[in-house]
């Protein structure tokens, strides 16, 4: 074959691959054209899946449209206050915002969100042939009002049990185990076999002289992480839901009105955490999300309560963590019950967390803004990122073979969070998340610097959350 006839067969060729490739090939390109010279600007807490956006996903955007993508990250308190203050001003600074799964209620009834379905329904020029709603995982039902999406998920994870499987399976832990208590050692069950584990180990960790205490605690006593520690992980699993108040009875709160905040199984389950938090690693007491992570990653606690995006890093990520390859997953310990309420839709086991990224009703940018979060949202996109930022939000993900790989590494936690992700749930659909959290929180703070008793300060509490929702409009 000549070298004319090898180039027009080449060109034959490429022209009929140019001809059979999707339509959409191009489409991010033609998009992006329409917004050439914009750079979109994003806030969002500092966490794996948001640098992951920041350092990967925004750069792989701009190149693919020229849109240039700026993503603020930040810590949790700084994020949600210039997210708020930006979109209650409508200065219009942000593009894109991160919206925790517990604060979008409070959004959606302010009016503060772009309804994306109905943007890319009015203009379905915008609209990417890759990107369809029915690809994420149930948990983006958190992120809609009717059937519409106001929020791309980008993190879910659940709250689990973590234990060191080096210190459980250990011959010598395990004979001076059952000794002393005279079972095998395995991950708790029941709130009384994490309690005899935790002191056990903070124990054994004083005796050998060594940095190692019984359990973690996220019981900062100023900031909001210990609330929530309270109310979303431990609260559930003692058969207290959604803050132990009643909203189809008139958001009571007390016991006397028929609520549960300060019922016997919450002071129950406030006295277990406070003993916990006394013989947990010192710096319990100033530990947020964030240090109860890299406390356990540390190697200092034999077990804890810890966020999922948390504990897969500290699964294998040697350069962070001094556990890799050391680390068990079970579910929380729970009460004789709370597994039937489960399985009669009235409770849950503990909290399944995670955000979105929203587009604030603002944004100068919303067009292109809703091309990124399209571009952040399709099953192309997801594996690397579960890879690199344990999470999930696409069905797709769990089966790709990079994630069911990693899933090995991490012990099954990605099948833990297919299986069991159903047993846990977000924070309650309140617009008055924020304003009873701060109402409630005072006194919370006081029950954790002794300056008040739990069974008091809960009695104090309910009755303070019944009166804001009494000067908020709920309560009649």
């Amino acid at each position: 074959m000549s070298i004319v006839t090898k180039v027009s067969a080449f060109a034959l060729a490429a022209g009929l691959v140019a001809a059979a490739s999707p339509a959409w090939a191009d489409f991010w390109s033609d998009a992006g054209a329409k917004y050439k010279g914009v750079t979109l600007h994003g806030v969002t807490e500092s966490t794996p899946p948001s640098n992951y956006i920041k350092d990967v996903i925004a750069k792989e955007f701009e190149e693919k449209t020229g849109i240039k993508v700026e993503i603020e990250t930040t810590s949790w308190d700084q994020m949600y206050d210039k997210a708020i203050k930006d979109m209650e001003a409508g200065t219009g600074i942000y593009d894109m915002v991160y919206i925790e799964q517990d604060i979008i209620y409070a959004y959606l009834a302010r009016k503060f969100l772009v309804d994306i379905t109905q943007l890319l329904a009015d203009d379905p020029s915008l609209k990417a042939p890759t990107w369809d709603e029915g690809n994420f995982t149930t948990f983006a039902n958190y992120f809609k009002e009717g059937d519409h999406l106001f929020g791309v998920p980008m993190e879910a994870f659940i709250k689990i049990y973590l234990y060191r499987k080096d210190l459980f399976e250990d011959p010598a832990v395990q004979a001076a185990f059952k000794e002393k208590a005279g079972r095998d050692l395995a991950p708790a069950k029941t709130h009384e076999e994490y309690t005899e584990i935790a002191e056990f180990f903070t124990a054994w960790g004083k005796e050998k002289g060594e940095q190692l205490w019984g359990a973690t605690a996220q019981a900062h006593t100023g900031h909001p992480a210990s609330w929530y520690e309270f109310f979303e992980s431990v609260a559930p699993t003692f058969g207290v839901y959604n803050w132990g108040i009643d909203a189809s009875n008139n958001y009571a709160a007390s016991v006397a009105n028929g609520g549960q905040m300060n019922s016997d199984k919450s002071k129950a389950a406030m006295k277990w955490w406070l003993h916990l938090r006394d013989i947990a690693p010192p710096e319990s007491s100033a530990s947020t999300w964030t240090e109860v992570a890299t406390t356990f990653a540390a190697g200092r606690a034999a077990q804890g309560l810890v966020y999922g995006e948390n504990a897969a890093w500290i699964q294998v990520d040697d350069t962070k963590s001094k556990v890799t390859g050391k680390v068990g997953f079970a579910l929380p310990p729970l009460e004789p019950g709370v597994l039937e309420d489960v399985e009669a839709g009235k409770g849950y086991i503990g909290y399944y967390d995670g955000g979105a990224f929203g587009i604030p009703i603002t944004s100068k940018n919303k067009e292109a803004a809703a091309l990124f979060l399209q571009f952040m949202g399709q099953d192309e996109v997801q594996p690397d990122w579960a890879v690199a930022a344990p999470r999930i939000t696409n069905n797709a993900t769990y089966d790709d073979p990079k994630v069911v790989e990693m899933d090995e590494k991490l012990g099954g936690y990605y099948t833990m969070l297919k299986n069991d992700g159903k047993l846990f749930a977000g924070a309650p659909p309140y617009p008055f998340h924020a304003q009873v959290r701060e109402a409630t929180s005072p006194i919370f703070y006081q029950i954790l610097l002794g300056q008040i008793g739990p069974d008091e300060g809960l009695d104090q509490m309910a009755a303070k959350a019944e009166e804001e929702l009494k000067n908020l409009g709920y309560r009649q």
